[in-house]
């Protein structure tokens, strides 16, 4: 299998206008979850991110909010924000244009949320255009395939630190094949001895 830690492969050439680093200066860092909310991953997550006080952004999947209401509700009220991952985890490069933005504003619907991040970080030119209009578009510049169960969680954590610098949006998974929860304590009690901070949309992105 071959993985790219860094940013998604060919989005980050085709869609240059996309948000894929935390601007600014300083030691920032955003910390971002995909596909829950799930009930055995992310509520283990957010008593974590409790712990140490930090805020992430969680890019949840409509029909999940849909089965998890009281779970997303817990997301948003714990201070996190959320963001739209799709009502239904479609890939846009299998997915007819007008079929995949449907889902997409499902999504948006449900999670009341105009960041919008990719399932998969694929997506068609016309899908993009026709989404931007009305969203922000949201990658990342760091994942450490923590969903690939081919790779250790020491391994995944080890990608993590090593590849980490000031701006990194990070993508990590609230699902019960993650491996996130196992070193996620871990990871951010070194980024914090780093001097590094957890940043939201609103502090990053301007009209949020």
């Amino acid at each position: 299998m071959i993985r790219n830690y860094g940013r998604p492969f060919p989005a980050a050439v085709i869609y240059p206008d996309a948000i894929y680093r935390i601007g600014g200066t300083g030691r920032r860092l955003g910390l971002t979850f995909d596909d829950g909310p799930d009930p055995r991953s992310t509520p283990g997550v957010l008593d974590i991110l409790e712990r140490h006080s930090v805020r992430a952004t969680f890019f949840c999947t409509g029909i999940k909010v849909q089965e998890q209401p009281g779970l997303f509700a817990r997301i948003a009220t714990s201070g996190h924000a959320t963001g739209n991952h799709g009502f239904s985890h479609l890939n846009g490069l299998k997915t007819p244009v007008r079929e995949y933005c449907s889902d997409i504003l499902r999504g948006r619907d449900i999670t009341c949320s105009n960041l919008f991040r990719p399932p998969y970080g694929r997506i068609k030119v016309r899908q993009y255009r026709i989404l931007e209009r009305s969203m922000r578009m949201v990658f990342w510049d760091l994942m450490p395939y923590d969903f690939d169960s081919t790779l250790s969680p020491e391994a995944s954590c080890r990608i993590l630190l090593k590849r980490l610098r000031p701006g990194s949006l990070i993508v990590l998974h609230d699902t019960a094949s993650s491996t996130a929860p196992l070193y996620l304590d871990r990871f951010i009690t070194e980024a914090l001895s780093q001097g590094y901070t957890f940043s939201l949309p609103d502090d990053y992105l301007p009209g949020v």
